[in-house]
């Protein structure tokens, strides 16, 4: 499997370069269930932080560890739960910022497109 937000950036970048146009019409019940996800994901990233309590298994060495690493899974860097709600988001972002351009561009797209056609 790919790395799916390079894709969501690829996919981006060649709507922005007028490679890829969509039909607006077609676009949008897409449209509106990548705005869903995105929205969702966004509530989940304002209550990550909440995840981030130890949770209570002792006070002991090993206890204390656990619960320490715990807390940092849920809302630390790197495979945490938070970094990869925030991963998720930026690909939904990328996502709705391709398909917004692609669907502007379709019309341009499609008027080049039929360009030769009209000197006939």
């Amino acid at each position: 499997m790919g790395n799916s937000l390079a894709d969501a950036n690829a996919f981006k970048n060649a709507a922005a370069q007028g490679q890829v146009g969509i039909d607006p019409d077609a676009a949008q019940t897409v449209l509106n269930k990548i705005r869903t996800g995105k929205d969702a994901i966004e509530s989940l990233l304002q209550r990550s932080g909440d995840l981030a309590q130890a949770p209570k298994l002792g006070n002991n060495p090993v206890g204390n560890a656990i619960a320490a690493k715990v807390a940092n899974r849920a809302d630390g860097g790197g495979d945490s739960y938070a970094a990869a709600l925030q991963n998720l988001f930026q690909q939904y972002e990328a996502a709705e910022s391709g398909i917004v351009t692609a669907m502007a561009r379709y019309h341009e797209i499609d008027q080049a497109a039929a360009e030769p056609f009209r000197n006939v």
